[in-house]
């Protein structure tokens, strides 16, 4: 069997042995994909210190056939997640984006748009100390972003039932199961349904047409745009992925103050 080489980003450690882990790790060549680190924890391992969470490597393994874990024989560190260092809500939106990309995407299916997303998306989080409106401006981001990324984001103009234009109005219905806005007449037949307002619809449709654009609004509307959307995406995000996702409880402690 070949080496294959590729980048990775550590989602999840799991023990093996005394000096032994399993790694779940996103790819950018090969997707998701878990590999046995022999010795990792050994004083002269191959893997040059590079096993921690959330780290960006350079990594070889040996593909397995596909009822076997691979077998990772070399990791070169580019860069730590240092997130720890400067906030408790910046380490917690990481750890965040780590459960999404475990849950969102299926193994050995690449997705390099996605992996350099999620690289941008951790520089982000520990290369400043960001504010907790800036925190949560970037988990929707992401969030959406992900989705769009991987064929799945949410329908923001036409009902994501019937195709019909949806009209823009103060606050329009936005169907879980459907998967966006709906129009008056396919709402009555929908379930898990929440009311959107026209600034939280403009502001997910922006973060998944133009994610860089500029944000205007006041630091009250801010807030409260925040508090919308981290209520209206948790609940997405948790139906998408099929059950109730666990950072998200910590996510929504994040207090907006500026």
């Amino acid at each position: 069997m070949s080496s294959e080489k590729t980048e990775a980003i550590i989602l999840r450690i799991v023990p093996f042995s005394e000096s032994s882990v399993v790694l779940t790790m996103l790819t950018r060549d090969f997707g998701k994909i878990s590999a046995l680190a022999k010795g990792a924890y050994r004083p002269k391992s191959a893997f040059e210190g590079a096993i921690d969470l959330g780290c960006h490597c350079r990594v070889v393994f040996i593909k397995k056939s596909s009822d076997a874990l691979d077998l990772l024989t070399e990791a070169k560190l580019e860069r730590r997640f240092r997130a720890a260092n400067k906030s408790l809500p910046q380490l917690y939106v990481g750890y965040y984006i780590f459960e999404l990309l475990r849950e969102l995407t299926e193994s050995d299916e690449p997705h390099p748009d996605l992996f350099d997303l999620s690289l941008w998306t951790l520089k982000k989080i520990d290369s400043a100390d960001l504010i907790p409106g800036e925190l949560l401006d970037l988990v929707a981001t992401f969030e959406l972003q992900a989705l769009k990324t991987l064929g799945h984001a949410p329908s923001m103009d036409v009902c994501a039932t019937c195709g019909k234009t949806v009209a823009d109005a103060a606050r329009v219905a936005f169907g879980m199961i459907s998967g966006g806005v709906l129009c008056d007449a396919c709402r009555p037949r929908s379930r898990q349904v929440v009311m959107l307002s026209k600034q939280a619809r403009d502001a997910m449709r922006q973060r998944i047409d133009e994610p860089g654009g500029a944000r205007s609004a006041n630091q009250t509307q801010k807030n409260q745009l925040n508090g919308e959307l981290r209520g209206v995406l948790r609940r997405y995000m948790s139906h998408h992925v099929g059950h109730e996702l666990k950072m998200p409880r910590l996510i929504d402690g994040i207090r907006v103050r500026g």
